[in-house]
């Protein structure tokens, strides 16, 4: 009879592991469901082309694989975005300026008779001297260089809300 309790035992704890073993399954799966519509939203706010979720919905590492793509893939957006804006920076200073765009393209330009210290001042302030307007035209080419604005997480309750 004692071996019987001894199963009994044995079998009421396996439940208990096997219930535990099941709310983490569950809460896995539903982190996994919360992180495919999150990237599936960002794909499209970035307008890429969406992953094929039937052929990697079999791989373990379908969603590490999607989030490597997507930031390389926004690195290269974010690159190509920073280099729009200089140009067309550039081209804005050329449409009522005279300058030479040579000396322009090299960046800031120092004065060998000044410290680097002296320079290094001169240069934080024409930086600070340049903010107000620089935002001003930034504001100008954001249609042309970001995505349209979404709503990412709209169906869960909002952006950014913790789900715990």
């Amino acid at each position: 009879m004692s071996a019987f309790v001894g199963l009994k035992d044995e079998l009421l704890a396996a439940q208990v592991e096997a219930r535990s073993a099941k709310a983490k399954l569950e809460g896995e799966v539903a982190l996994n469901s919360q992180l495919r519509t999150t990237i599936r939203d960002l794909s499209a706010s970035w307008e890429l082309e969406p992953a094929d979720e039937s052929r990697e919905a079999a791989r373990g590492d379908a969603l590490v694989d999607q989030l490597c793509y997507l930031g390389a893939t926004l690195r290269d957006r974010v690159r190509d975005t920073l280099h729009t804006g200089v140009k067309r920076a550039m081209a804005v200073v050329c449409s009522g300026f005279s300058y030479d765009m040579e000396v322009v393209s090299h960046g800031f330009v120092t004065y060998i008779s000044k410290t680097d210290a002296e320079n290094e001042e001169r240069i934080h302030a024409l930086i600070d001297d340049a903010e107000v307007p620089g935002e001003r035209l930034a504001n100008l080419f954001e249609p042309e260089v970001l995505p349209p604005e979404t709503s990412l997480g709209a169906d869960d309750g909002g952006e950014g809300q913790d789900m715990d």
